[in-house]
């Protein structure tokens, strides 16, 4: 199943003094969701922000709120996520012992469930929940801070998770370093949601965020429409070759 590209800013980067504002930034600028890094200090080395600041910035956009729990436990706060504004809850693989339960819990609370997948953690852990899910997420640097170079180990992950997932409709969301100059690579691995952070919060004006965020797009549907080609092409060669058979 091909979907569009969804460009998911990552608000961990941007000017926290004028967060609303800045959410607004992104939204005028062309982000199609708002993604939410929740950093807790024991399950990732950083602390960034709770439900508290989601509820207050929720008036600023009307925009998907992606919440991305890099917390443990996180059962015991989802519903006050989804009760602050989230629209997509994603919880870590690694953050829990009970995966299924967790995501079942967050669709029970009404909300699109996901889940996470750090740098080491292989995607057989998921087998068995993605009749669950709305989104996998794969972390292409080890969570916890932004800014950090893109992992280009996880390219053959996202591949390797674009086939389990099918004709399923879940999202494939990748994480991590992501700029204008590897945007093609995911894209072409698979993944149809890319989240940016201080790729597309450079500039700090919402003209300058709408560069940044069609410059990532345009990357990501160039490489797909070449790998669009690319399959017709070598469906192409190998009707040829059957036929002279």
């Amino acid at each position: 199943m091909t979907r569009e590209i969804i460009i998911a800013p990552s608000i961990l980067a941007a000017d926290f003094a004028r967060l609303g504002e800045e959410v607004a930034a992104i939204d005028a600028a062309g982000a199609d969701w708002i993604h939410c890094d929740v950093m807790d200090g024991h399950f990732v080395p950083n602390i960034s922000f709770g439900a508290d600041i989601i509820r207050a910035i929720r008036p600023a956009t009307k925009k998907v709120f992606d919440v991305h729990l890099m917390i443990a436990p996180a059962d015991p706060y989802l519903e006050a996520f989804a009760k602050a504004g989230a629209d997509v809850i994603t919880v870590h693989a690694e953050a829990g012992p009970h995966l299924d339960r967790s995501l079942q819990a967050i669709r029970a609370l009404g909300k699109k469930a996901g889940v996470s997948l750090c740098p080491a953690t292989p995607e057989h852990v998921i087998e068995y929940v993605l009749d669950r899910l709305d989104l996998v997420l794969v972390m292409t640097v080890n969570p916890g801070f932004g800014g950090q170079s893109f992992l280009d180990s996880q390219l053959e992950k996202i591949r390797r998770i674009r086939a389990m997932i099918g004709d399923r409709p879940i999202r494939l969301e990748v994480d991590g370093g992501i700029t204008r100059d590897n945007a093609a690579a995911v894209a072409a691995a698979g993944a149809d949601t890319l989240v940016a952070g201080s790729a597309v919060f450079r500039g700090r004006s919402s003209a300058d965020y709408a560069g940044n965020i069609a410059a990532i797009r345009v990357a990501a549907e160039a490489a797909r429409v070449a790998k669009r080609q690319d399959n017709s092409t070598q469906l192409l060669r190998a009707g040829e070759s059957a036929r002279i058979r």
